[in-house]
């Protein structure tokens, strides 16, 4: 055997990991079984498991009154971890490494299992090393002489064969394998804690998302779709969401992530957890849980490939984003490619229409990554577009996210506001519909408990409208973070200086706006915000800067906080005719309306008074202009709920030009169905109430639910004090009220229903003996039809229709001749 052939030998040991292997796992499996180690592992452990103390005791077994014991004895969360470990290790008679990484892993935290393998194989590699060098003290000189002689030959090899690193150490498989091992290690390090959505704080708040996403809410998206045109997305995303909350069924994550799909679909409105979830996913895969099967799984944000536009396939891509981890061809591996934040592409319309010219290669690449097993997520109305072209996938599941169901949000409310707070937020959030309709969305529940955390005197009334929601969110963030002072709002918005830096922050929401520009340059904003070099710096917290190596890009931290500072600015700037020609400000109207609110209890007037040019009468001409606008539309039923919602969100009274208004357009209606949400309801509460007291009677009233709420209850009661018409499709439940006032016509289609001769005269019966004209449908087998021709006839009805067992009976003699038989 030639000296070239020993060494071959030599280093294919080395490569198998052979060469002292049975020393190092001798050194290994005696220091990770010493106490020594034991002990640095419960400091590691607790240190990590923190906040997480009680639920980590639950995990291990121990009971609770020795938690109760734990809890109470000690201060801080590092203190109660360290006690529940050392309760656990009492109890099992001093665990072994194996038995504490079995638990760790069990409690889906691998991450704290590869920080304490990773520290011992550092402090123990110098022990090693000493010990291989008494080895080759009593080594013979022949073996020696080889080890010299093997080393020389590498380095004469490198330099003169030209033999690659990879003759050694690297095949194919072994490539795979390590990039699989770093992806997975590079999640554990950057996406296991995730910054909470808070009030766009710069300063970063960490939330474990192994204990934060359980508590998200996912359905499933199959009817989610939404109008496709941008210009009104936000507020209509935002009334899909409302409406969708009315009825859902969750489906657990397990069931949607062990089942592995092709392509998987995630919707979701602004803020509810979109990001939660995929890198949820991310942690998942690292831990083995989801996704077995795939080797690779690469997390690209769109925001960041906007950046990148002239990249030309996916391995160079990679390269940018992963060029530490992956230096191979992946086309020959089964790759999950993670796409967040679909609807911030900049070249999504090219995407969706490949017949474009497009000169961005981005897009072909996107095109051709989106070949592969992949998860998308964005924006409602982007993932509804895309699935038009994604029609060749058999095994594609959409789902969406709707943000904390009520455990998730009472888990919230207990864990981030002060003791004394927590009573003023549930009952905000029990009585307000605009707070208790958006508290499932994590920005918006978020935003709310610091508000109340910091507030002295907080009213109900805080939260009454949307824009009032969106007014606190602003302000508060404007005092507590960028002028970092604790004066009054007024006091603020007194400084000139102060009116100037937010006007500017609205003027560039807006011109973005109008411009769909969700990212855009400073050179952009330099074309009307002239200071920007000089107070850059402010306008952060808003404004996001991302970094790249094409120069720095901006957007606004959150979508909706865009949207409501484009309507301040549009309402403070624009006039009446600009505001109503513009599509791009259709949705929203409703906020512009808004701003029109003159409650002296309410934050909106400060926002809604910035330019002092602008006078009263131009206020309200606003209002009336886009009132007037939705009276006239094509479409009725959008109109009618879209005038509630603005004449509500001003909370306006009938003054005559709102007379005027609602009188051209007599046909005002009515429906408490099932799906309709709490926040129109209590619009149309508010509507109902001056439009009836103005002495106004209601076109038509239908019901079509058993159970109502208090607000559904209240709107009822509300109607029938004047209304022409009413009709019922359900059997209604609503004891301890009847109707006083006399209806032109009343419809009861119950025929699906058959319900007893006490149901009907406490509910439908006080209808009856009040209407002039009845329309009755009646199920079959109800066995009290005779009653029907008493109550008729003592009744005040002039004209009548009882369909019973396919018959149609208009004629009471008839009738009668029928029952009696």
């Amino acid at each position: 055997m030639d000296l070239f052939q020993l060494t071959t030998g030599f280093y294919k040991k080395m490569e198998n990991g052979l060469f002292s292997s049975s020393v190092k796992t001798e050194v290994s499996r005696n220091q990770l079984a010493s106490d020594e180690f034991i002990s640095k592992c419960c400091g590691e452990v607790s240190y990590n498991i923190g906040s997480d103390w009680l639920r980590w005791g639950r995990h291990l077994g121990l009971s609770d009154s020795d938690l109760d014991n734990i809890g109470s004895d000690n201060k801080n969360c590092y203190e109660k971890a360290d006690n529940v470990f050392k309760k656990w290790k009492q109890k099992n008679g001093n665990p072994s490494w194996e038995q504490l990484k079995k638990e760790l892993m069990a409690f889906n935290r691998l991450d704290i299992v590869i920080k304490i393998e990773t520290k011992f194989r550092e402090t123990s590699s110098s022990s090693v090393t000493g010990i291989s060098v008494s080895i080759k003290k009593e080594s013979s000189s022949l073996k020696t002489k080889f080890l010299l002689l093997a080393v020389l030959t590498l380095v004469i090899s490198l330099l003169f064969k030209n033999i690659s690193y990879s003759f050694f150490w690297k095949n194919s498989k072994s490539d795979l394998s390590r990039s699989s091992a770093e992806l997975k290690k590079y999640y554990f390090k950057y996406y296991w804690k995730i910054n909470e959505h808070q009030l766009l704080i710069k300063s970063s708040v960490d939330v474990d998302l192994n204990q934060k996403f359980v508590d998200l809410c996912i359905v499933d998206a199959v009817n989610a779709q939404v109008e496709r045109s941008k210009a009104a997305v936000l507020s209509v995303e935002r009334n899909k969401f409302l409406e969708k909350q009315m009825n859902y069924t969750p489906i657990q994550y397990s069931e949607i992530f062990t089942k592995e799909k092709s392509v998987l679909l995630i919707s979701g409105i602004a803020g509810i957890g979109k990001t939660w979830l995929l890198r949820k996913c991310l942690l998942d895969w690292s831990n083995g849980l989801i996704w077995k099967n795939i080797e690779l799984v690469f997390y690209l944000e769109c925001r960041r490939l906007n950046q990148y536009s002239n990249i030309s396939n996916i391995n160079e891509l990679l390269n940018v984003f992963y060029k530490d981890i992956v230096n191979f061809n992946i086309s020959s591996h089964t790759a999950l490619f993670i796409i967040d934040g679909l609807d911030e592409f900049h070249y999504f319309n090219e995407l969706l229409n490949p017949s474009l010219t497009c000169n961005y290669p981005i897009v072909n690449v996107l095109a051709e990554i989106l070949k592969y097993n992949h998860v998308i997520a964005g924006r409602v109305y982007a993932i509804d577009q895309y699935q038009s072209i994604s029609t060749e996938y058999s095994d594609k599941l959409t789902v969406q996210i709707m943000g904390f169901n009520e455990n998730g949000i009472n888990n919230y409310v207990e864990n981030h506001v002060m003791e004394e707070k927590k009573k003023v937020i549930k009952t905000i959030l029990k009585e307000s519909p605009i707070a208790k309709a958006m508290a499932s969305v994590p920005f918006y529940l978020s935003s709310m408990c610091k508000i109340i955390n910091d507030s002295k005197d907080m009213g109900l009334n805080s939260f009454l409208t949307m824009t009032d929601l969106y007014a606190n969110i602003f302000l508060y963030f404007i005092r507590k973070h960028i002028f970092k002072n604790n004066k009054f709002v007024y006091e603020i918005i007194e400084d000139s200086s102060n009116k100037k830096y937010i006007l500017n922050i609205c003027k560039i929401a807006y011109k973005m706006f109008v411009n769909n520009k969700i990212v855009f340059s400073k050179k952009e904003i330099h074309a009307f915000i002239g200071d920007l070099d000089k107070n850059e710096d402010k306008y952060f917290g808003f404004i996001e800067k991302i970094e790249t190596d094409l120069g720095s890009y901006y957007q606004f931290a959150h979508l909706t906080i865009m949207e409501f500072c484009a309507s301040v600015y549009a309402y403070n700037y624009l006039s009446s005719y600009e505001i109503m020609v513009n599509e791009k400000l259709k949705s929203c109207l409703s906020m512009i309306c808004g701003l029109a609110n003159k409650n002296q209890n309410s934050l909106i007037m400060f926002l809604g008074n910035l330019n002092p040019s602008k006078k009263s009468h131009e206020e309200s001409l606003i209002l009336y202009s886009v009132l007037d606008r939705l009276r006239k539309s094509d479409d009725r039923k959008d109109y009618h709920d879209f005038f509630i919602e603005c004449f509500y969100e001003s909370q306006s009274s009938f003054n005559d030009e709102i007379k005027s208004i609602v009188d051209e357009q007599d046909l005002w209606w009515i429906s408490i169905v099932y799906g309709k949400t709490s926040y129109l309801t209590s619009c149309e509460n508010y509507f109902i109430n001056h439009y009836v007291k103005s002495g106004r009677k209601l076109w038509w009233l239908r019901v079509e639910k058993n159970i109502l709420s208090d607000e559904e209850k209240k709107l009822l009661i509300q109607c029938s004090t004047n209304v022409r018409k009413v009709s019922f499709n359900h059997p209604i439940n609503f004891e301890g009220w009847k109707p006083k006032d006399t209806i032109e016509m009343l419809m009861i289609s119950i025929s699906r229903y058959l319900i007893t001769k006490k149901d009907f005269e406490e509910n439908f019966l006080p209808w009856i003996n009040l209407c002039k004209e009845l329309y009755l449908e009646l199920h079959d087998d109800i066995d009290f039809i005779k009653e029907f021709y008493k109550w008729i006839r003592c009744s005040n009805v002039k004209k009548f229709s009882i369909r019973y067992r396919g018959k149609d009976f208009e004629n009471l003699d008839e009738f009668r001749n029928f029952t009696t038989r």
